[in-house]
């Protein structure tokens, strides 16, 4: 537990501090440190949760929200994030997704790390329909294994060009926030055994201090896009990792 829950908190580390929960690694970790399958999601979901609260905060508190970005996407998500969580899959299909999720979302990073910094870009109008189209299609994702979803919402952003890079990045904040609570409350659908998911506390612990470290140090000594490449390479790492694990 002290070896995972260290990595929690440097996973916390990394992905707070560009705008991220980290919930696609922690699924990872706790699938290689065989945590019990059912209750993989709700951790995850509540570490997003308390990771990416700092950063929302922040956020709305300078007024750096554009909400006819996110709103759309959220439309789409909300309901189908509810849904997938409410959905039981066995174990050796949630990890071969989490495989490919991980892996998609790492080649996502490694494209996002060249959009960081970039402080004017030529903004297209994305239509409504096609903005709650991809919502609700990253919203399923997301609540089926377990994640906010922002991983891949926010490539996809910088990809379509739809807002500036503070709007992306506090977009997909927010995103993860309110997908990952609708993902709880979908999870909480299912059976589940209370007090083991208790005895997973030092993690919430961990993640609380690693999230309040990346969000407002932003580790000042390294860019956002050295940051954003490190976590594409640890993504990357860990799903290898996963693939072999899978055909051995």
């Amino acid at each position: 537990m002290i070896i995972l829950t260290i990595f929690f908190f440097i996973t916390a580390i990394l992905y707070s501090s560009i705008g991220f929960g980290g919930g696609s690694t922690y699924l990872a970790l706790m699938l290689i440190w065989d945590v019990p399958f059912y209750i993989f999601p709700i951790i995850a979901l509540i570490c997003n949760i308390i990771v990416v609260t700092g950063n929302s905060i922040n956020f709305l508190r300078t007024k750096n929200i554009n909400l006819n970005l996110l709103i759309p996407y959220l439309i789409g998500s909300v309901p189908f994030a509810f849904f997938g969580a409410s959905i039981s899959i066995d174990k050796n299909l949630f990890e071969i997704l989490l495989f490919f999720i991980l892996l998609i979302a790492g080649i996502f990073l490694l494209v996002e790390s060249k959009s960081f910094n970039k402080d004017q870009v030529a903004i297209r109008q994305i239509s409504k329909i096609l903005s709650i189209f991809i919502g609700s299609i990253i919203g399923f994702i997301s609540g089926l294994v377990g994640i906010g979803g922002g991983i891949f919402l926010s490539p996809i952003l910088f990809l379509l060009k739809a807002g500036n890079p503070k709007h992306i990045t506090s977009t997909a904040s927010l995103f993860i926030l309110i997908n990952s609570i609708f993902g709880v409350a979908g999870q909480l659908t299912k059976d589940m055994v209370l007090n083991e998911f208790l005895n997973y506390w030092p993690l919430f612990i961990a993640v609380l201090i690693g999230g309040q470290i990346g969000s407002f140090l932003n580790i000042k000594f390294l860019s956002n896009k050295v940051l954003a490449l490190m976590t594409s390479f640890l993504v990357i790492f860990v799903a290898i990792r996963m693939g072999f694990k899978l055909i051995s």
